[in-house]
């Protein structure tokens, strides 16, 4: 059962950074897209088709990880600092969700060139958060 669990939480955490990467690419173009209602609305669909996505997601593996943490009990100060860059890209996730709900009301986003470098974030969550499930190093 274990490793049924396992599978599915890994499978929904790529879903998910999925999503955290391909988020704000949408929000990139819809900052070029400028006034031209039609790409626009259509960025602003498929972004908040993805967050909503995103949403459900994050709990299916949220869900998952709590069930195999109950299951295993999984100790170590390597838990604590996977949690809190879990949590980090959590904030991400919120922080890009309302730069989402604040194009779809027609304030202004950051630039394209600031969302980009906000687009490589998870990155240096995602490459520790890795590590530290594969080597529990402490």
């Amino acid at each position: 059962m274990y490793l049924w669990l396992k599978t599915f939480h890994l499978v929904f955490v790529i879903a998910w950074m999925a999503v955290l990467f391909y988020l704000p690419r949408i929000l990139v173009n819809i900052a070029e897209a400028g006034d031209v209602p039609a790409v626009r609305a259509r960025l602003l669909l498929m972004g908040r088709r993805l967050a909503r996505f995103g949403h459900v997601m994050f709990g299916l593996l949220f869900v998952l990880g709590i069930a195999m943490w109950a299951m295993l009990g999984f100790k170590g100060a390597w838990m604590h600092a996977k949690l809190t860059l879990v949590a980090l890209l959590l904030g991400y996730a919120v922080m890009t969700g309302r730069w989402l709900k604040a194009a779809e009301a027609g304030r202004a986003l950051p630039s394209a060139k600031t969302l980009r470098l906000v687009n490589e974030l998870p990155l240096l969550a995602l490459v520790p958060i890795i590590w530290l499930v594969l080597a529990k190093p402490f």
